[in-house]
């Protein structure tokens, strides 16, 4: 057997040369069914020929040793798996005694014996499955039917029920050979007779709510080693309805709230937002909705970046309405900002339809899933460049002047363009002479990048003559998004000094005399003509308080100079 192996293994690395390392391991070679291009009668006479061409024929004594190749159990090579229970067992043949070689369509019910090798379904590995001969003899010539049944194998009134782990294997054994050999082996609704099997119907049912699994995908493969044919109910379960199921199919897939009249839907999977270096975010659900009474099949294919937990064309909705959950995502890597985006294209694979917008003429439904990925906010006190520490400095300011204020801001700088964080004032820490100096800046959330928020610094100079100053340690940070991190903290530092009031006008020194000392303070204030006051303390020399120390407010300091 070992020589058969390598032979199969030969071929399939041949194979998947000549088409190409995207065909997948147990896919047909390219352009095996490219002939099958009818529905119905047409179709079914289609994938007879391709079936016949060049089909060799096994025997039924040869399947004592190949089934170790067909059906090999893929935990343990030394084992086989057995059909109804998936029982692992020694794939070594010891005249029937642990494994017996079960005929899916009883011998009994076909023209010729099992030594017959002519017959060829008699002999054709996908006719034949190993079964624990207990089992085999429980099962005996019954047809399968009851097709709401769900559980382990057993007897069901006058019907076989398979189980559910085998039962659309079972199925599609069945519509191979009732195609492979057509002019002979028929299947019917109901309870059959003569060279018929069934029940049909329950044969339909499970084709849909038992799709074919990587064993039966490997089978049909290691089958085609050996045989040179396939099932193409297994490669191409869409057949199924057009040759046995009646025809014109009305199934409509759609994804979003309603079906649009031609079947092609469209939705967005919004991801969020996340910040540089956050972890991917999870997939989320999106809803596969069915309408029409038939079944149907349908591949999902990814693009760009997506992912999705169904795949392939190996995916199926029973009759009637239905619904089914694909959770949609991404894989990406965060490290850069930007925005990530990727495709889940849904076909109906049917390949009849009743009417527009359904089976095949239903068109393709698109889900596009959308992440943004954020750079980190920046948080300044300039909007022209980053800035993380501003001094306020108020001057020298005459006792009893008032509260003087000054206005500031924080931005946030926008980093990239469209694609940078919010800004997060997180605290605010003060020291200082904070009841003479102070600022109104505050705990705030969700700053835009691009945006600023405005304070005001305030000077009280009600106090005594002195120095003052006051610092703020503002705590800031990314908003409150996956990846998010504190920023840079700002310092914000207010200063000012209050000297004893001064005698209006011109004493600014309070000592009751307008001397020398005051007139240095009053050439430091003239501005010339209408420039206005910009220092406070300059207010004790505008005599006429038009808010402009000029030559008109000379000539009253001259008046009432009193020299040293």
């Amino acid at each position: 057997m070992a020589t058969c192996r390598v032979l199969v293994a030969l071929t399939t690395l041949l194979l998947v040369g000549m088409v190409g390392s995207a065909t997948a391991q147990y896919d047909p070679p390219s352009g095996y069914y490219d002939s099958a291009t009818g529905t119905g009668t047409t179709l079914k006479s289609q994938l007879n020929v391709i079936m016949t061409t060049g089909h060799v024929q096994q025997t039924y004594g040869s399947f004592r040793y190949q089934a170790a190749d067909y059906d090999e159990d893929p935990n343990n090579p030394s084992n086989i798996l057995l059909v109804y229970n998936r029982q692992s067992v020694s794939s070594g043949w010891d005249s029937g005694a642990t494994w017996n070689r079960e005929h899916v369509w009883p011998q009994s019910l076909q023209p010729g014996s099992a030594s017959n090798s002519s017959m060829g379904n008699l002999g054709d590995p996908f006719a034949l499955r190993p079964c624990n001969p207990s089992i085999n003899g429980s099962r005996g010539n019954m047809p399968f039917g009851n097709y709401d049944t769900t559980g382990s194998y057993r007897i069901l009134g006058s019907y076989w029920f398979p189980g559910d782990v085998d039962k659309g294997d079972i199925a599609r054994n069945l519509f191979y050979s009732a195609t492979r050999y057509q002019s002979t082996l028929t299947l019917v609704n109901g309870f059959p007779s003569g060279n018929q099997m069934g029940d049909l119907q329950s044969l339909l049912r499970w084709h849909y709510t038992d799709p074919p699994d990587e064993f039966e995908r490997r089978r049909n493969h290691e089958i085609y080693g050996y045989s040179n044919n396939r099932n193409a109910y297994i490669d191409r379960p869409e057949f199924i309805w057009s040759v046995f199921g009646g025809g014109d199919n009305d199934s409509k897939l759609y994804v979003g709230d309603t079906a649009p009249g031609d079947g092609a839907s469209s939705l967005t999977a919004d991801l969020g937002r996340v910040i540089l270096d956050a972890p991917t975010p999870d997939a989320q659900p999106v809803i596969l909705h069915k309408t029409g009474s038939d079944p149907t099949y349908y591949s999902v294919t990814t693009g760009g970046d997506a992912t999705a937990s169904a795949s392939g064309m190996y995916n199926a909705f029973d009759i009637n309405g239905q619904s089914q959950s694909i959770d949609v995502g991404l894989t990406v890597t965060t490290s850069t900002p930007g925005l990530r985006s990727g495709t889940v294209t849904i076909d109906n694979l049917d390949v009849d339809g009743a009417d527009s917008g359904q089976g095949s003429l239903d068109g393709d439904d698109v889900i596009t899933i959308e992440l943004q990925v954020l750079d980190h906010s920046e948080a300044s006190f300039s909007a022209a460049a980053d800035e993380d520490t501003l001094t306020i400095d108020f001057g020298v300011v005459g006792a009893g002047s008032g509260v003087l204020t000054e206005a500031f801001a924080v931005h946030n700088l926008e980093s990239t363009p469209g694609l940078s964080a919010a800004l997060d004032i997180d605290s605010i820490t003060e020291g200082g002479d904070t009841a003479v100096l102070f600022a109104d800046v505050s705990v705030l959330t969700d700053l835009a990048a691009g945006s600023s928020a405005g304070f005001t610094a305030s000077f009280d100079t009600g106090v005594a003559p002195g120095t003052y100053q006051t610092s703020y340690t503002i705590e800031v940070s990314d908003e409150d998004l996956p990846g998010g991190q504190p920023g840079t903290n700002l310092m914000l530092t207010l200063h000012g000094e209050v000297v004893a009031a001064a005698i209006f006008p011109f004493d600014d020194n309070g000592d009751g005399n307008v001397d020398l000392s005051d007139l240095v303070g009053f050439v430091n204030c003239l501005t010339g003509p209408a420039e206005a006051i910009v220092e406070p303390l300059c207010s004790n020399h505008d005599a006429d308080v038009d808010n402009d120390v000029d030559l008109h407010d000379f000539a009253e300091f001259a008046r009432v100079f009193t020299g040293g």
